[in-house]
């Protein structure tokens, strides 16, 4: 079977699909004399400020709402004339239109006839990002994107999933963590570094005080509660090495796939037969690679490093989707950009061979062979996993500063990350007939 580029299997029809809601909203958002549109073209001076000015309206305590129109000026979004929005664009450098109820009618019928939709945001999504206590200034372009776009969350860890923390929230983002308890398989190349010496004895001794005799084991556990928790409705965000070590995790429950060398105690020789794909969310029938000096989990991820930023080779293309039948991929695509310049991560891209048929591709490689973007569901929840480390940063090696964001306020790749925000705050608006 063909992986999916198109959302086949999820169609929107009633109740609640992953979270996203059909209810019968009108088509205006209330009786505002003006509406601001916020267009996500290139008209636009700061596509990445936008979605925190937008995250900003949302708050409880202001009580706005605003839709996001899918397809529509590239994702633009439309909410009542305030002056408090005005004021907060402008001291956000976000670029704005004020328009009439007449001009607002007209852009809904536009939506109406062509591949475009309109979907209800409301509320903000209460934000989580898991993150170790060794976490580095280069090491989560999630973090920095929030940061820049001022879109408040919670830092959280180990033992706060494990002690059921996560139900506080309704969207986690994996910092770019090595489920698989191997501290990112750098010990070939860095185990006399200090950094990597003090990021084993901090994971060793959160093992220990949460009851598991081992790194590998604790974050064993870790994966397990993360996948209840998208099980039970949460939105679910990784990229690079959360994507495909989350899943090897999840599907080697049971055994021991760790050198010696990492957790002083020996790899199972029969784990090849106890590998469970069942459990994961995204991958299947991969092959894990145990060696610990060499810088790979499993055949899961196609990163080639040959490959320059010249060549275009590691460049990626947002398939297009039915926005009216396909809502979910269709906010997840929004981009001023069809085609998106690559960049590297431990885990760059996914070989599609490797992900699961109920998978959406949702960004392709050039060579048609590796995804970049994917996007799935789980029980009630859903999740989307996004290969590389830094859509600014095409090789990011360790110790390589922090992106300024300032420098790359347009960014089309940043714009995916932050697509995945506003997504558990959408409700599909039913249009009246």
């Amino acid at each position: 079977m063909e992986k999916m580029k198109r959302r086949d299997f999820i169609k929107l029809t009633a109740g609640t699909v992953g979270g996203i809601f059909l209810a019968g909203y009108e088509i205006s958002l209330g009786a505002a004399k003006s509406y601001i549109l916020i267009p996500m073209d290139d008209s636009q001076t700061n596509h990445l400020k936008a979605y925190g000015l937008v995250y900003w309206l949302l708050a409880l305590d202001r009580g706005y709402r605003a839709e996001w129109l899918l397809n529509f000026r590239d994702g633009a979004f439309l909410t009542d004339d305030h002056q408090a929005i005005r004021n907060k664009a402008n001291e956000m450098g976000v670029y704005f239109e004020v328009i009439s109820p007449g001009e607002a009618g007209n852009i809904h019928v536009q939506i109406q006839d062509n591949n475009m939709e309109s979907v209800l945001l409301e509320k903000a999504p209460r934000m989580a990002v898991y993150v170790p206590p060794t976490n580095q200034p280069w090491d989560d372009a999630v973090t920095l994107a929030l940061n820049y776009a001022e879109i408040p969350f919670d830092k959280l860890w180990d033992k706060e999933v494990l002690d059921g923390s996560l139900k506080n929230y309704d969207w986690l983002h994996l910092h770019h963590e090595d489920f698989t308890g191997q501290y990112g398989k750098f010990y070939g190349s860095y185990r006399f570094a200090s950094w990597y010496q003090n990021q084993v004895a901090v994971f060793e001794q959160a093992a220990r005080e949460s009851g598991h005799p081992t790194v590998p084991e604790h974050k064993r556990a870790v994966s397990k509660e993360i996948k209840s928790y998208a099980m039970r409705g949460g939105f679910l965000f990784a990229m690079c090495a959360a994507t495909d070590t989350l899943d090897i995790a999840l599907a080697t429950d049971g055994t021991d796939i760790v050198a010696s060398e990492i957790d002083s105690t020996p790899i199972d020789p029969g784990y090849p037969k106890k590998v469970d794909y069942s459990k994961t969310l995204a991958f299947s029938d991969f092959s894990i690679i145990t060696d610990p000096f060499v810088y790979e989990y499993s055949d899961i991820d196609a990163s080639d490093y040959t490959h320059s930023f010249e060549s275009g080779l590691e460049d990626f293309t947002l398939f297009e989707f039915s926005a009216k039948e396909d809502p979910l991929p269709t906010m997840l695509t929004q981009c001023h950009r069809a085609t998106i310049k690559g960049f590297f991560g431990q885990t760059t891209a996914f070989y599609k061979r490797t992900i699961k048929d109920n998978v959406i591709i949702m960004g392709e490689m050039t060579d048609g062979e590796r995804a970049k973007y994917i996007h799935g569901s789980v029980g009630k929840g859903v999740f989307s996993f996004y290969g590389g480390h830094d859509p600014e940063d095409f090789q990011h090696l360790v110790g390589d500063p922090p992106t300024n964001l300032a420098l790359h306020r347009d960014s089309a790749g940043y714009r995916l990350i932050l697509n995945n925000v506003l997504f558990p705050a959408a409700r599909k608006k039913e249009r009246k007939t």
